[in-house]
């Protein structure tokens, strides 16, 4: 395997220079952290990592954030900062062998009196007992450790691990920040070629990825263009950037409760916009059938009966009609449901009766509703005085179905939104009487 670690033993205060052949993004690397764009909150005077490098110490951290962020850079310039030797490796690439290479080279570092900092690019990839294997050496100090993770660390990291580290969040750059790039780009290659309007289309497009936001500009400086570009014919010389999105990790989790919390709190637009985000992204879309579904039951119920009958409907049209056209029932379906009254009784009904059902065991419900299909059932007593609801006064006989050990309970409570305001007149008429009939 060839060598996967950049193993600077002489750090300077600026990063090295990079070739005049790198790619724009090298070469607009910052060489100091005051440089690092968009993530002030880190890297200003009162970040936790301004605060480390002003106090010359630093601890192992765990730098989260989306790509394109500067996880890598800040790595880098924390080592120059405080004066500390840096080495790296890859998770994507390496194995214990490396990680021994690493540490071994560490301790013999730190034997002439110079501090390590390692970083660890896609930290998460490492399994948990080579993550375990990073335990004794940020312990006892041979390394300071950096990891870099795409992914949330409260799922992708152990937590002995986490307990040893700081984990610091980047944020996906913004607007401002991705404009401040183009700027640089700009005072080194010169006017992107490209029309104000069309600049900003630019600047979004790039979904808070600096990285990618540059390549695009270098791909537009290397195509030598006359005229500039507008909006149209910038979106038809680049690439639409694919929204990062991994259908088994965060940003799957992210959006679908996005999308369920905006229905239910609803909000059809902000519910219509997630939607299309999770089918843009390329999510499956009998995996959103189903939690339509779910929703329908959870946060409406009764309150529109409707609800769930939609969201069949929705779940049969895309069976019927598949992608894209079967998406549109989904859409209805979503619509629909952000738009109804809402109502979570029926989901605390269960609740409630579920942990009822588990605290009482096997009571035995009341001899007059016990079933009797023999002769020797009918001669114990199964079913003696049960009253046939249909034959009684308003078809309702006012009988009790408790077991004589259990007190009546009230697990479903229809509030008064939508049918359940109809449901709870219904059931406060049939208390009123079965009070009447003892």
């Amino acid at each position: 395997m060839a060598d996967l670690f950049a193993d600077d033993t002489s750090p300077a205060p600026k990063q090295d220079i990079p070739r005049e052949d790198a790619p724009l993004a090298d070469r607009l690397r910052p060489g100091e952290l005051a440089e690092v764009v968009g993530q002030d909150h880190l890297t200003g005077p009162e970040g936790a990592i301004g605060r480390m490098v002003a106090a010359g110490r630093l601890s192992s951290m765990i730098l989260w954030g989306p790509p394109g962020t500067g996880k890598t850079t800040i790595a880098r310039l924390l080592a120059a900062s405080v004066g500390m030797r840096f080495a790296s490796v890859s998770a994507v690439f390496s194995g214990v062998a490396d990680l021994k290479k690493a540490f071994a080279e560490a301790d013999r570092a730190a034997e002439a009196g110079q501090r390590t900092l390692l970083f660890v690019d896609e930290i998460h990839r490492f399994n948990r007992a080579q993550q375990d294997g990073f335990l004794p050496f940020v312990e006892r100090g041979t390394v300071t450790l950096v990891g870099a993770t795409t992914e949330n660390p409260s799922f992708a990291l152990n937590a002995a691990l986490l307990s040893r580290a700081q984990v610091l969040i980047l944020h996906r750059l913004d607007a401002a920040a991705l404009g401040q790039l183009l700027d640089r780009a700009e005072e080194l290659e010169g006017s992107l070629p490209l029309t104000d309007t069309a600049r900003n289309a630019l600047i979004a497009s790039a979904d808070g990825d600096g990285r990618f936001l540059l390549n695009q500009a270098e791909t537009l400086y290397n195509a030598g263009i006359a005229e500039p570009l507008d909006p149209a014919g910038l979106g038809s010389f680049l690439q639409r950037r694919v929204a990062v999105y991994d259908k088994d990790r965060e940003g799957h989790y992210n959006l679908i409760s996005a999308l369920h919390k905006s229905v239910r709190g609803s909000d059809p637009q902000a519910a219509l916009y997630y939607l299309a985000r999770m089918l843009v992204a390329g999510e499956e879309p009998r995996f959103l059938a189903r939690r339509l579904i779910r929703m329908a039951v959870e946060d409406i119920g009764l309150a529109d009966p409707h609800a769930l009958i939609q969201c069949m409907a929705a779940k049969d049209a895309y069976e019927f009609l598949g992608s894209p056209e079967g998406e549109l029932a989904l859409v209805q379906a979503c619509l629909y449901l952000a738009s109804a009254p809402k109502s979570n009784a029926v989901y605390a009904a269960q609740k409630a009766a579920f942990r009822s059902a588990k605290e009482t065991g096997s009571l035995m419900p009341p001899q007059n509703i016990l079933n009797a299909p023999t002769k020797l059932m009918k001669d114990i007593g199964h079913g003696a005085g049960y009253t046939y609801d249909h034959n009684a006064d308003e078809g309702f006989s006012g009988d009790n179905y408790w077991p004589e050990e259990m007190e009546p309970q009230r697990y479903y409570q229809p509030v008064e939104r939508g049918f359940e305001r109809e449901i709870a007149k219904r059931l406060e008429y049939w208390d009123k009487l079965r009070r009447e009939r003892g």
